[in-house]
């Protein structure tokens, strides 16, 4: 039997092992998803050890897998405090009481999703948009009663339709160059799989919205919480101060970590400045989240949340993804995995879904969006080329199910970044998150389509 085949069948029992074991845990056990993650670690060390591997070698595989996370782990960090420096300084409170005056609660969420679109076009980022707009969306939910995992899903659909067709984002530009084409030639290729997924997904919510039956006493009760937060905080135009220089810095592509940073210190500013607390305070803030003595329940775990030690929990599970990844590829899984693949393929078609398969095993064994863009694309170009396909399908194809496909995964980085910043876990929002799994389901349906340019070219050649 063929050697590289033994190595495929092996990878691919070892990939199912690995998935089996978090979703028992995650789903059947209830466990949080570091644990499995850390079982599967384990494992995959005592599976190196049994062929042969020096324990120095595994270890310096998990090391260098870490190495890959900490700019997103330094990233995590500064938006947790934040997060909190925004509700020190009153600029998502202002965001919160301005919204609850204007927005009709059965509009909430397909304007959350539009509102989330335009600022990741602008800045290319799902996290600054999920952080900036998207967290005061989900303070007006919780307001309104609008179920939280509803919202979640309008905020993270919108903020990654930029993320993916943003000239300005990173992963589009990354996938753009991993296939070596030019950015508008991507972007203008993914609008055949983007457009239809998200007019989609926007009539769902707007659907989904009009469905709301708003409580008459619901009025009452938002006015008490305007009232709370209008009371616990200073609010007013001169708060937004610092997210406009986030945003504008962002538009500038000028680097996300100092961005960041300067967002915080704009925010300490404003903050001190209207007189909600001191620069101890603001340094305690940082640390441990805002801790605003509100008599109203509602308005106080809307008020009451972000800093550092908000973002550990992420930090940790993304450290032994991270971990775990750098241990498969040092072991060779993924590479196995990717030349399987490449042997199966015959058409365009199995091409386009074979590509969307790597994407997602990679994302869901890693947890990285990078590597679900790299790995795949690095292993299947030559395969594009052979077959006469031209670039412009890999990228769109790494992006559907690369970038998108991320936030879904509970220990990916944008998966535990979101549900940590909204306050909404990834299973809980995973149904509502149409956009996220409509684009790689259009991208693999094009992939079998008929097409007249493609199907001219011999395919089996």
């Amino acid at each position: 039997m063929d050697f590289d085949f033994i190595r495929f069948r092996t990878s691919l029992l070892i990939l199912a092992a690995m998935l089996g074991t978090i979703f028992t845990c995650l789903f059947y056990i209830k466990t949080e998803p570091h644990l499995p993650l850390i079982l599967c670690l384990i494992f995959l060390a005592l599976f190196g050890k049994a062929k042969g591997q020096k324990w120095s070698s595994l270890e310096k595989g998990m090391v260098s897998g870490i190495q890959y996370g900490i700019q997103p782990i330094i990233i995590l960090a500064l938006i947790g405090m934040l997060i909190a420096a925004w509700m020190f300084s009153g600029t998502i409170p202002t965001v919160i009481h301005f919204s609850l005056s204007v927005i009709q609660p059965q509009f909430l969420l397909i304007t959350g999703l539009i509102s989330c679109m335009i600022v990741s076009m602008l800045v290319g980022s799902s996290f600054t948009t999920v952080s900036t707009v998207g967290v005061a969306l989900m303070g007006i939910a919780a307001a309104a009663g609008i179920p939280l995992e509803w919202a979640a899903g309008a905020v993270i659909c919108g903020a990654c339709f930029g993320d993916k067709m943003s000239p300005m984002s990173d992963t589009t530009n990354f996938a753009a160059g991993v296939a070596e084409i030019s950015i508008i030639e991507h972007i203008r290729h993914m609008m055949k799989t983007t457009i239809p997924a998200i007019l989609l997904t926007a009539v769902i919510f707007f659907i989904m919205g009009r469905s709301i039956t708003i409580d008459p006493a619901g009025a009452g009760e938002m006015k008490e919480i305007m009232k709370a937060i209008s009371g616990a905080v200073s609010t007013g135009w001169f708060t937004l101060l610092s997210p406009v220089i986030v945003v504008a810095l962002a538009m500038l592509k000028k680097p996300i970590i100092p961005t960041l940073i300067i967002g915080l210190a704009t925010a300490g500013f404003t903050g001190i400045l209207a007189g909600n607390g001191d620069f101890a305070q603001f340094m305690s803030i940082l640390q441990n989240g805002t801790k605003f003595e509100v008599a109203n329940e509602q308005a106080a775990s809307i008020l009451n949340r972000g800093g550092l030690q908000s973002m550990m929990w992420s930090i940790s599970l993304i450290m032994i993804a991270f971990a775990l990844g750098g241990l498969m590829e040092k072991l060779g899984v993924i590479q196995s995995l990717m030349n399987g693949l490449i042997k199966k393929v015959k058409s365009r078609g199995q091409l386009i879904a074979s590509t969307a398969a790597s994407s997602i095993s990679v994302n869901f064994s890693t947890g990285e969006q990078y590597m679900s863009i790299l790995i795949p694309g690095q292993s299947l170009k030559p395969m594009y080329g052979k077959l006469g396909i031209p670039n412009r399908y890999l990228s769109r194809t790494l992006e559907d199910a690369g970038t998108l496909v991320n936030p879904l995964v509970p220990w990916g980085v944008s998966g535990a970044f979101f549900a940590q910043s909204l306050g909404v876990d990834v299973v809980h929002y995973i149904p509502f998150a149409f956009f996220l799994y409509l684009s790689p389901i259009f991208s693999i349906l094009y992939g079998f389509l008929p097409n007249k340019k493609a199907d001219s070219i011999n395919l089996a050649a």
